[in-house]
């Protein structure tokens, strides 16, 4: 199947991936956290691949601080969290998952998680790029945005400008045979003023049954399915993920 992002998205679609310039209908999902891309953007990246785009994750940490099992070690946790991320991304269509293994709750802006950053963008070549939003600390006045959304966030905005679209940053990628690239779409989650709502009625219960893979965050909890739809079901029945959408200049 191959659908246009018009018929995805409505009727505020982002620019379509144009050939003649060798752009690739590709997307890649830039997470602090395993089952944090699943959350944020997962029925979309469901849409998009059945639609035939090429979906990537990238997760940055490793996970490792989430769980109170005293049965888990920081180890067993994290080979447990990379399974279940890999079985999360199956169902859904992802087509690869990349783990940068930064420590669960330390991340810290840095020249070397922008450089790795840059480096899977460089290397995936992505048309669109959805991360979470940076910016707020406190989301709806509701909750605390984790810092290691919050940097994930940032060092996937900057990735993606200018970081990777000049050859002079991080040269010895260019040496080492990685094309600079242009993200022409980007898209942040979890922001407070969203400009894009994404449909994902039809692959809403495909989402909830990638959420249900992450066994060592929600395994036991009986209720978690009827929770999550409850409260992600709009009033008018439809099921939908909202994003910031930054339209990017070639």
């Amino acid at each position: 199947m191959s659908a246009s992002l018009e018929d995805l998205f409505g009727g505020q679609p982002p620019a379509e991936p144009d050939s003649a310039e060798g752009e690739l209908r590709r997307a890649l999902v830039v997470a602090a956290h395993p089952d944090d891309a699943d959350f944020g953007a997962g029925g979309t990246a469901a849409l998009l691949a059945g639609a035939g785009w090429e979906v990537r994750y990238l997760v940055v940490t490793d996970g490792s601080k989430g769980s109170d099992d005293p049965a888990f070690t920081p180890e067993t946790l994290v080979a447990a969290r990379e399974v279940e991320q890999r079985e999360a991304a199956r169902i859904l269509g992802v087509g690869s998952v990349v783990f940068l293994g930064y420590t669960d709750g330390e991340l810290v802006y840095s020249r070397e998680l922008l450089g790795a950053v840059t480096r899977e963008i460089r290397a995936f070549q992505p048309f669109a790029v959805y991360t979470h939003d940076p910016e707020p600390v406190i989301i709806n006045n509701s909750f605390v945005n984790h810092n290691d959304h919050r940097i994930s966030g940032l060092a996937a905005v900057d990735a993606v400008y200018p970081t990777a679209r000049d050859r002079l940053n991080f040269p010895e990628q260019i040496a080492d045979g990685l094309p600079t690239h242009k993200v022409r779409e980007l898209f942040l989650w979890g922001a407070n003023e969203p400009t894009l709502e994404v449909d994902i009625s039809s692959v809403a219960e495909t989402k909830l049954e990638a959420l249900v893979a992450h066994v060592s965050q929600f395994g036991g909890r009986e209720d978690f399915v009827e929770m999550v739809r409850e409260r992600w079901r709009e009033e008018d029945g439809r099921y939908l993920e909202r994003f910031r959408r930054v339209g990017l200049f070639r």
